[in-house]
């Protein structure tokens, strides 16, 4: 086994979970998406970051808007629909019982 790859593996299975999670609560600019997958220890760069907006975008999981910038040009910020917010406790739920899953298998062979 290879182990970057499999650490890759499971980052990527739960980016777009965590992407919903860190747009919980607030509409954000990618630059401060990024920031916050970043103070988590999730790095992710734009190349990887923006497909995934736009998927969870056509699925209807969050929206956009611009907003005009005093630093440059227009930034588009995203936020949760909610549809997005809907499937985000679904998630969660479903965190929950993977990582249950897990401790208990953890735990039955200490």
């Amino acid at each position: 086994m290879k182990i970057e790859n499999a650490k890759a593996q499971m980052r990527k299975g739960v980016l777009e979970y965590c992407i919903l999670l860190v747009l919980n609560g607030e509409p954000l600019y990618a630059t401060n998406i990024i920031q916050g997958l970043k103070e988590a220890k999730m790095i992710v760069v734009e190349g990887t970051l923006y497909p995934l907006l736009m998927r969870l975008k056509n699925e209807g999981l969050l929206t956009y808007r611009w907003e005009e910038s005093t630093q440059g040009p227009p930034r588009k910020y995203y936020e949760l629909t909610e549809n997005g917010r809907k499937i985000l406790g679904e998630l969660e739920g479903s965190w929950s019982e993977l990582v249950d899953a897990v401790e208990k298998v953890k735990n039955r062979r200490a």
